[in-house]
């Protein structure tokens, strides 16, 4: 099983994706943006809710730590964060890990450009492990491999884009290995569930495409992808290829055994890529793929298309792009879609392109969330298009510091508080913390400290990462809680999560929903954490 990063459109390799069911049982028990700024009535404020004394004690106790950043930190990281659900594994996993990985496999560096490949090592090449005994040699490629250290001058854009290439030969060989770093990491961080990118059998994919070709037919390119078992052959091959990684995973992270990693206790869920610079045929070809195993897996969730969205391709087709996923949500109408959208600036693209790719990717592709959305104020009609995502629960996944170091926009020129103001579900999320050398705490304080949240306002952004999750079973929250505010059900209404035991109709929902099961248990964790800093 092998795992490529969504943004390399060139791989020597086939690059696959593993994929995993629970991996544990889960316990049921116990800023402004300036010109382009919204008006304050763009969207009926929330009802008043009720803040509980432990609430507001931690509320306080987070003020006073304004000024201190190691405690500052600290509160950060022990806070409940949900769920990560814009993940790319391959630029998730620690770059250290990575340069580990190669020197055990033997692999090779060439010294030019600092990419890995594979042995032997000839003249310009230099053995990975060197990296293990020479310091020089080791932060060497963590700066290639990531932006630690971060060239002046050099394109942010360019240099991170350019890393998945360079540690390409690393990633595609231990993909349960790489799954076990980044889900210790995620427990570490108190969230409780993963969807994470990788693409399924994607060597395989590429062959069907190109013995199928191009079809402006869609219907008869589906067909075409059908005949003869094809399609469920691709299926098949990336089912195999889930169980090899799974068990690699728990191998590597002791499940089952009387020292478990902490990852063994995360929920994990797979999206699966789409090279959006390729061969329409091929991007057809895995859109397909990707829906048609989301309907029959449930350990993929959904298909998401990758690879920079100013790319020449991306921009040529972009709107055919988005007539597929029409087409093929058509076909596989109980699978989910999430897209990259928006992750694009004015000078990185002529401003034509700057107009439309959020409206088609909400109101052609039927995405139900879109990844960064940062181009939002330059959209044509964005307060109608924000409007039509406030009231269809679109939810946007913002990772800050991916947004900062490839597009330069951070603070006020980023659209975070246009989409809460018009009442869009916000989830925080990494994008790939292992190349931006960060993690979802650093992400939750940048929130609180650049936009003056303050912590009922955090809760709730964790709370929406597992309530815009693609994961089966009814919520524990009644309808659209962005707009409505966090109210459990009636079936749970009086249980305090952490303090009470459910009364009989919420262990029914709480059992027969993986959804409301996570939920609960991260209400759990909220209340041992009120109690931790905010007192009795």
């Amino acid at each position: 099983m092998t795992l490529p990063h969504r943004r390399f459109a060139h791989r020597p390799r086939t690059l696959l994706p593993a994929g995993l069911g629970a991996l544990s049982a889960l316990s049921l028990l116990p800023a402004s943006l300036g010109a382009a700024q919204p008006a304050a009535a763009a969207a009926p404020p929330a009802p008043p809710r009720h803040t509980t004394p432990a609430e507001a004690r931690t509320a306080a106790h987070l003020e006073s730590l304004r000024d201190d950043p190691d405690r500052l930190r600290a509160f950060f990281r022990a806070l409940p964060k949900g769920g990560d659900l814009h993940n790319h594994l391959s630029g998730a996993v620690s770059t250290e890990y990575l340069i580990r990985l190669a020197g055990e496999d033997g692999l090779c560096v060439e010294e030019a450009t600092m990419t890995a490949v594979a042995p032997p090592c000839g003249p310009g090449r230099r053995p990975a492990a060197d990296a293990r005994t020479d310091r020089a040699f080791h932060d060497a490629l963590l700066r290639a491999w990531s932006m630690e250290d971060f060239p002046a001058g050099e394109s942010g854009h360019d240099h991170f884009f350019a890393t998945f290439g360079k540690f390409g030969e690393v990633t595609w060989r231990h993909p349960g290995k790489i799954l076990a770093e980044v889900a210790d990491s995620v427990v570490r961080q108190n969230q409780f569930y993963l969807e994470t990118m990788a693409t399924p059998a994607s060597q395989g994919a590429r062959e069907l495409a190109a013995k199928v070709g191009w079809d402006a037919d869609l219907d008869r390119l589906h067909r075409k992808l059908l005949a003869d078992g094809g399609l469920d052959r691709l299926v098949a091959e990336a089912r195999r290829e889930a169980d090899a990684a799974h068990a690699e995973f728990r191998d590597t992270a002791r499940c089952g055994t009387d020292r478990p990693a902490p990852g063994c206790r995360l929920l994990v869920r797979w999206i699966s890529q789409v090279s959006r610079n390729s061969a329409p045929e091929r991007v057809f070809t895995q859109m397909a793929l990707g829906l048609r195993l989301a309907s029959r897996d449930d350990r993929f969730v959904a298909v998401n298309l990758v690879q920079p969205e100013d790319g020449e391709i991306s921009l040529r087709d972009y709107r055919l792009h988005m007539r597929m996923l029409d087409y093929l949500h058509r076909q596989y109408p109980e699978a989910h879609i999430t897209l990259h959208a928006g992750e694009l600036w004015p000078g990185l693209v002529k401003p034509e392109h700057l107009t439309f790719h959020i409206n088609d990717a909400v109101g052609t592709a039927h995405a139900e969330r879109i990844g960064h959305g940062v181009d939002l104020v330059h959209e044509d009609d964005w307060q109608k298009l924000v409007r039509r995502m406030a009231r269809d629960e679109v939810a946007v996944e913002v990772p800050f510091t991916s947004n900062a170091q490839i597009l330069g926009v951070k603070g006020a020129d980023h659209p975070f508080t246009a989409y809460r103001a018009y009442g869009v579900p916000v989830v925080l999320a990494t994008d790939d913390p292992g190349v931006s050398r960060t993690d979802i705490s650093h992400e939750y304080q940048y929130a609180s400290t650049t936009y003056g949240l303050r912590y009922r306002e955090l809760k709730d952004l964790a709370r929406a990462s597992l309530e815009y999750a693609f994961l089966p079973g009814r919520s524990l929250w009644r309808g659209n809680p962005t707009a409505r505010g966090y109210v459990p059900v009636d079936a749970c209404r009086g249980a305090r999560p952490g303090l009470d035991r459910p009364g009989e109709a919420c262990r029914a929902l709480l059992a027969g929903s993986r959804k409301a099961a996570v939920q609960w248990r991260q209400e759990a964790a909220f209340a041992a954490f009120e109690q931790r800093f905010g007192g009795r």
